[in-house]
């Protein structure tokens, strides 16, 4: 604490990431990152983006991960007009509240959902309502009337439970007047996205990350799709606070990894081969599994403490998250990770249940 803090630093609660501890041979199932490298197109076209070059600086559009982008979605009719791209989806999120979500009416997400949601609103002064997920754990889009503006991630998070498409259609012919914003950060791993409504739906705007599905969590590359007016309204932002949101490399490997298509799809259904191998291999351990449509899954025991089931595996070196709020105290969130290092993270379990 400083005398020198401007006054909203006093007020701010800052966001907590997953923990990266400086550990080695840790199986680390805690931060939803993916168990396999990037796309090694991504990692020579981002080699080859070291060079002399580095002197002159970035495009400050993106215009050629725009066009990767546009080119990845055409079928949807996505053009570079639609597309905003920034340094990770957290940034592009960061952009988005403050050009579009701040309001008279107090802006809705879920009550358990992505915790960055809060900390936006106390960092820019938007008024918000946290909407209950049902007993099921699920959003309800009946829920979602009474105010303004809307957000949400999808496949939620933490708990990976997918909204399907036909219900977010529903709820943007119910609020043709709110800005609707999507949150696919984990959509690749089993859901439909909703950039195929971009162009029916001017109030739609879809957030996505290259940190999970593309396995490019350190390179900090995120996008935005909707319609051009909502995009216009995140370039006025963006070049109010830095132009060059994305250097020359991140541009260089984020192209190159939405283009290797091949090795994108083989990576996923990597994933969610191995998902439903450990939630088959989690119920038959007694857990309670969520439904996943992410590169996660939600679980609770109804004989041991989840806090005590994190601590014990952490004594192993396997690392899991727990969250301690409300209504999922007692769920652990677990990483995908390989087939080797989800089959050591059973083996730990039941040695621990078994003690």
């Amino acid at each position: 604490m400083s005398r020198f803090w401007s006054p909203i630093v006093h007020t701010l609660t800052p966001y907590t990431p997953g923990e990266q501890p400086k550990i080695t041979n840790l199986i680390k199932l805690n931060t939803n990152e993916n168990p396999y490298g990037p796309s090694p197109k991504a990692i020579d076209a981002m080699q080859a983006a070291v060079s002399d070059l580095l002197r002159l600086y970035p495009d400050p559009n993106g215009d050629a991960l725009k066009d990767a982008v546009a080119h990845f979605h055409r079928a949807d009719g996505i053009t570079r007009a639609n597309v905003f791209v920034g340094n990770s989806s957290d940034e592009v999120l960061a952009h988005t509240f403050q050009a579009l979500l701040k309001h008279a009416a107090p802006l809705l997400f879920p009550d358990i959902s992505y915790s960055f949601y809060p900390v936006y609103c106390g960092l820019y002064g938007i008024d918000y309502r946290c909407v209950p997920l049902n007993d099921a754990f699920a959003i309800d889009t009946n829920d979602y009337s009474g105010g303004g503006a809307m957000i949400f991630p999808n496949p939620n998070a933490p708990t990976g439970i997918l909204l399907p498409l036909a219900q977010i259609e529903a709820l943007l012919k119910a609020h043709p007047n709110q800005v609707v914003v999507v949150d696919e950060a984990y959509i690749d791993f089993g859901g439909t996205s909703a950039i195929a409504l971009v162009n029916q739906y001017d109030n739609l705007l879809v957030v996505q990350t290259l940190s999970k599905s593309r396995s490019l969590a350190g390179l900090r590359v995120g996008f935005a799709v909707g319609h051009a007016d909502l995009i216009a309204g995140l370039e006025r932002v963006k070049n109010s606070f830095n132009s060059y949101p994305l250097d020359r490399v991140a541009l260089a490997g984020a192209v190159a990894a939405i283009e290797d298509t091949g090795y994108f799809n083989q990576t996923c259904t990597a994933i969610n081969t191995t998902r439903d191998t450990l939630t088959k291999s989690l119920i038959e351990l007694g857990f309670e599994v969520l439904p996943s449509h992410a590169n996660f899954v939600f679980v609770r025991h109804p004989h041991h403490d989840a806090a005590k089931l994190a601590q014990s595996l952490r004594e192993r070196a396997i690392l899991v998250r727990h969250f301690k709020q409300p209504r999922i105290a007692q769920f652990l969130r677990i990483s995908i990770g390989s087939d080797a290092e989800c089959a050591a993270l059973i083996t730990a379990l039941q040695a621990i249940l078994n003690t």
